[in-house]
């Protein structure tokens, strides 16, 4: 019996996923474009804790989160399923989204999604916007390093984020429901 030769997308995603990146490194499939990042620095770690801190503590809804948890978000025409990492992922905690999941999850149920800029600011800043928006992520927080910003994007809809709401590092930016508080980054200054 004669098989069908593989798409371009299928071998590009079939590699990807036999990828053995060094320890700490990370590997994403993003926009049909294999992306490797090292280990991020201690003040990136430090940002990610002062944000999940005050998340878990201040939000109106109990939340879970997962560091480093792989998402299958859909992708542009011609393209395998993205396959992104986020920093941070948060779910409601009534969901149990985490438990049983396997390396590369679906986004449902997913409610924010946190990047913070660190060896490829670009990725972070577009290719990665869109690839969760995409995936109806209702919420993307991006902190800037580069640019000592704080930018949550908002209400996905046609491969991006309507509303954006851009605050400098230090000042507070508000997150909707779920969360229902103001983030608070005078810590990360």
């Amino acid at each position: 019996m004669a098989h069908e030769p593989l798409t371009q997308e299928e071998v590009l995603l079939e590699g990807f996923l036999a990828l053995d990146t060094p320890e700490g490194f990370r590997a994403e499939l993003i926009e049909g474009e294999i992306v490797v990042t090292p280990p991020p620095d201690g003040d990136h770690e430090d940002y990610i804790n002062v944000i999940v801190k005050q998340v878990i503590r201040r939000s109106r809804t109990d939340m879970d989160f997962s560091g480093n948890k792989g998402l299958k978000l859909t992708s542009g025409e011609g393209c395998p399923k993205n396959h992104v990492v986020p920093d941070t992922t948060f779910a409601p905690t009534h969901l149990r989204l985490f438990r049983g999941a396997e390396s590369w999850m679906p986004c449902a149920g997913v409610a924010m999604v946190v990047e913070v800029t660190s060896a490829k600011p670009k990725a972070d800043r577009e290719a990665k916007r869109r690839c969760y928006a995409r995936g109806g992520i209702p919420l993307y927080l991006l902190v800037d390093r580069d640019d000592s910003s704080v930018t949550l994007f908002s209400d996905p809809e046609n491969g991006d984020y309507r509303e954006h709401c851009t605050r400098p590092i230090g000042k507070a930016i508000t997150l909707p429901e779920p969360f229902a508080f103001d983030l608070d980054t005078a810590d990360l200054l």
